[in-house]
């Protein structure tokens, strides 16, 4: 993967996605070509990680190479709360801890954070320039209510570095994967206009602007600790209202900041209307682009769901109607601004809404998807359509902030998934799901 000089904030960027992107368009020509997903050649096997009394959960979804494993694969990142029938209360930490396969698989605890929720966790990324034993995670001066983002070392047993801005307290929205910047958002306003996505007590500098010129999507660079605004949400809004002039909102906050797999653009959505109060104005919910030189922001009117998941090049897997109005898994160009293909039907992926995950290499597409109390995970092998589907894991019956989304995350070597899911003792835990390959294939 390639890396950008160093200390340089703005590095020139070489564009090596075309290789990429022309094997992707050819994986996606031999999927288009099946009529039907050939007979599968592999089974899923689900294997509970974590147990007791205490819940114990990575958060977020695995989008953009987002992964609970280190490099070795000999930990897994995750943290341990003691109750999920609420939000956090702004004083209330969660433990974080390693589950470590070269000592029985126990969990070693190492810190705590106040700056978390039960859908997205602290934002884990473990470290691209430090994978085998550094990871990003969020946190918050109770004191101040100030968010900052944290760097821990496990070989040091410590934080070795503290991303703290008192101007504009920032938490890590998403690391790219050259792990050269991170983006910072205001989890305060987040938490104020989208209660899942934010963090308890935390500082909202911007509250009294609706769209704020000195709040938006931060850009952090990795390495010295330099940060700008990367884009303002009064750009968002002036850019919205050239085709909504009339737009009444109560306030833009941001969700889900994607980097693409090249560390060049970021996906994401401007958003308003989502705290649930009657008198809160139009929703607003527009996904945008932008490079991360601050150059070409563009907006997009092509919807592809909620959890969109970068594929290779300028390509985003998500959902959207065909041309028979059936909701059908797509491919999204972001620099043509129209879908490019399909993968799979309604029977392969009976939700294509549901939580997706691309893994590292590119070969296997997961769809998460929840039926009644059971949460369900199909597996696609890109190369040849062949595919699996899980058994059902228990998600309980929480709703709203507090439910359980099916979240896969693969790992690097492209064979397991973390997903949720809740136990028989009433406690939310980690399980891991095994691609294994059928006997004589």
């Amino acid at each position: 993967m390639k890396r950008h000089p160093e200390p340089a904030f703005y590095p020139n960027r070489i564009r090596i996605g075309l290789f990429a992107s022309g094997i992707f368009l050819l994986l996606l020509q031999a999927c288009q070509q099946k009529k039907e997903p050939v007979a599968t050649s592999f089974t899923l096997e689900v294997t509970q990680l974590t147990s007791g009394s205490k819940h114990h959960f990575f958060g977020y979804i695995g989008q953009c190479l987002t992964t609970p494993w280190n490099a070795s694969e000999q930990y897994v990142l995750g943290m341990e709360i003691d109750s999920i029938h609420r939000m956090p209360h702004s004083d209330e930490a969660a433990t974080i801890f390693v589950r470590d396969r070269q000592a029985n698989d126990q969990l070693i605890y190492l810190d705590k954070t106040h700056a978390w929720n039960p859908q997205q966790g602290t934002m884990f990324y473990w470290n691209p320039n430090h994978p085998e034993s550094q990871f990003f995670f969020n946190d918050k001066d109770t004191a101040t209510g100030e968010v900052f983002t944290v760097i821990y070392d496990l070989d040091e047993k410590k934080r070795v570095q503290e991303f703290r801005y008192k101007d504009t307290p920032i938490g890590n929205g998403g690391v790219a994967p050259d792990g050269s910047f991170w983006l910072g958002l205001n989890y305060g306003r987040m938490s104020r206009l989208r209660r899942v996505t934010g963090y308890s007590g935390a500082v909202d500098w911007s509250k009294d602007d609706l769209a704020p010129k000195n709040d938006g999507i931060f850009i952090v660079n990795a390495a010295t600790g330099e940060k700008r605004l990367l884009v303002s949400f009064f750009q968002l809004d002036q850019k919205i209202k050239e085709s909504q002039p009339d737009l009444q909102h109560t306030g833009l906050f941001i969700n889900h900041t994607l980097w693409d797999r090249d560390s060049e653009l970021i996906y994401f959505f401007a958003r308003a209307g989502w705290s649930g109060n009657r008198d809160e104005g139009e929703r607003v919910n527009v996904p945008f682009t932008i490079r991360a030189d601050g150059t070409g922001l563009t907006r997009h009117d092509i919807f592809i769901g909620g959890h969109p998941e970068w594929g290779e090049g300028t390509i985003l897997m998500g959902s959207a109607p065909d041309e028979t109005g059936t909701k059908r898994q797509v491919m999204y160009d972001v620099e043509k601004m129209e879908i490019v293909g399909y993968l799979g039907d309604s029977n392969l992926f009976p939700n294509p809404e549901g939580d997706i995950s691309l893994s590292p290499d590119g070969n296997w597409f997961v769809n998460g998807y929840s039926k009644d109390t059971l949460t369900y995970y199909t597996v696609l092998r890109r190369s040849d359509g062949a595919w699996a589907r899980s058994e059902g894991i228990s998600k309980g019956a929480y709703s709203g902030d507090i439910r359980i989304d099916p979240a896969p995350r693969w790992n690097r070597s492209n064979n397991r998934l973390l997903v949720p899911g809740m136990t028989a003792n009433g406690t939310r835990q980690m399980f891991m799901i095994t691609v294994k390959p059928n006997s004589g294939t």
